[in-house]
């Protein structure tokens, strides 16, 4: 299959586990998060899936699940680029608070607005916004035109970038994208016309 865009969250990391805020932290995946990437490599298996190329971020946590995903297809050792354009959403003050401290600390709605919100960003933090701008930016730049030439892509990334891509493909609004959230380790499956539209969207794990 052509034209082939695959996004997959990385798989649960030790953060994730307990409920701490992440962003550029390089944390590693949780026993969970290695078992979620080698499912999500024996889905894409199953689609009989063959890549050319492979993106993922600077953070160790979605490059290992790319390697996982990759072993499960018989892909080791693909050609594969790394860039802090695909790192998490930068959560500022937050990194390393556990949500619930968080909460107590500045009250759930300001919490709430921080997380969900479009452009509101954490002290010393990134926006959705701000994520979007680099992450989009990066897409349009090395990523589309490979797809858009008939490449088979899979990019590997976190929660925050890779909603940014799904907003920009599934055309949804700054508010829709706000109630957007993507599990761990779920392949989503896109094929794309030339133009760089969405022909077609599967969620692997739905």
């Amino acid at each position: 299959m052509d034209n082939v865009l695959v996004l997959v969250r990385h798989g649960e990391s030790e953060w994730n586990k307990k409920n701490l805020f992440t962003g550029w932290k390089d944390v590693g995946l949780s026993d969970e998060g290695e078992a979620e990437a080698h499912r999500a490599g024996k889905l894409l298996a199953r689609e009989g899936l063959h890549f050319d190329i492979a993106f993922t971020s600077a953070l160790i946590r979605a490059q290992r699940t790319l390697d996982i995903i990759l072993e499960e297809l018989g892909q080791a050792g693909l050609e594969t680029v790394k860039d802090q354009a695909l790192n998490e959403r930068d959560y500022g003050d937050l990194v390393g608070m556990n949500k619930d401290d968080a909460r107590a600390k500045w009250g759930a709605e300001q919490v709430h607005i921080w997380r969900r919100s479009y452009d509101t960003p954490p002290p010393g933090g990134e926006s959705l916004k701000d994520t979007a701008a680099r992450v989009l930016r990066y897409f349009d730049a090395r990523i589309a035109p490979l797809v858009e030439a008939g490449k088979s892509v899979i990019v590997s990334a976190h929660g925050n970038s890779l909603r940014a891509l799904v907003m920009r493909l599934d055309k949804l609004t700054p508010e829709e994208v706000t109630q957007l959230n993507l599990a761990t380790g779920a392949p989503i499956v896109y094929r794309l016309n030339a133009d760089g539209s969405v022909a077609e969207k599967r969620d692997l794990a739905a």
